[in-house]
């Protein structure tokens, strides 16, 4: 039987590029998706991320023990992809990204027996011929929560524009992986351009210090400071998908919160800055060329 097993880790947004990719590799080969949601975690004590996808409508089962090369995984793990490192870009069991820029090879890879994927693939380009099955997949369950659901009734009742503030440098910090306070004046600019009246929804991880960064007046933005913690981040997601229009961070978070709540007629503004350091941006493949770059 022909077999992915996807290696899920990150924040939300690199897991949804994980899982994206992933999926429409063992759609185009007819294999099963299986669900690491363990080993990118188990060990994560940088950042202490969780795995988030049990909030999306993912019709795949996780990884057993054996799957996930248990016991002594890191070892086990670790021959594999020594392994498969020398062997040709199809001929591997154990397939690691090698570049953060869109990598055809992926659309045309052949899958035999079982395959390790192992990589974020922070591109559209991995998934867009299936994008009705990933939006499909991707939806997301709604917090059931009383703030949530009034938040989400005040955004449907207005023009609403989700703006999303990531903060990788610490307020106060010199650092160069923020985005410029000029790059959201820049984008709020356009879209008082392109809409009437619009209200905005700030998201932030230092949500009162972006909403000081946010040149508006205060009747026409509202800052979303309710869902703490990073098991929260999910329902701030869904929050910001329901908004019309978007401006977004350089960060996968806004990325995925402007690619699942977009339609035909919605106005996506990106950073148009190249990062790389603790956070990287600006790659080739990563911004959807419908996508307006600020």
């Amino acid at each position: 039987m022909t077999k992915i097993i996807a290696r899920i880790k990150g924040g939300i947004g690199n897991q949804l590029f994980c899982y994206a990719a992933a999926r429409r590799l063992a759609l185009a080969n007819n294999a099963e998706l299986v669900i690491d949601n363990v080993t990118g975690f188990v060990r994560d004590r940088q950042y202490f991320r969780h795995y988030a996808l049990h909030h999306f409508q993912i019709p795949c089962r996780t990884a057993t023990a054996a799957e996930r090369l248990e016991p002594l995984d890191r070892y086990r793990r670790a021959i594999i992809k020594w392994l498969s490192r020398r062997k040709a870009f199809s001929e591997r069991r154990y397939l690691e990204q090698e570049k953060q820029e869109f990598d055809d090879r992926l659309l045309t890879l052949k899958i035999k027996g079982t395959l390790y994927l192992d990589g974020y693939w922070q591109s559209e380009g991995y998934f867009k011929d299936v994008e009705t099955k990933i939006r499909e997949d991707l939806r997301i369950i709604p917090p059931i929560d009383t703030a949530n659901k009034e938040m989400a009734a005040r955004i449907k009742d207005s023009l609403a524009v989700a703006v999303h503030f990531r903060f990788f440098d610490p307020p106060g910090v010199e650092g160069r992986h923020n985005t410029s306070a000029s790059y959201y004046q820049r984008a709020s600019n356009l879209i008082e351009s392109r809409t009437y009246s619009p209200h905005y929804f700030v998201f932030s991880d230092y949500p009162e210090i972006a909403e000081a960064l946010i040149a508006l007046p205060k009747e026409r933005v509202t800052v979303i400071s309710h869902n703490k913690g990073d098991e929260n981040a999910y329902a701030d997601l869904w929050l910001m998908t329901q908004c019309k229009h978007f401006i977004i961070a350089n960060s996968t978070f806004s990325w995925w919160g402007a690619w699942l709540g977009e339609n035909a007629d919605t106005i996506v503004i990106a950073p148009n800055i190249v990062v790389r350091g603790i956070t990287s941006w600006g790659f080739k493949g990563l911004i959807p060329k419908r996508w307006l770059l600020v």
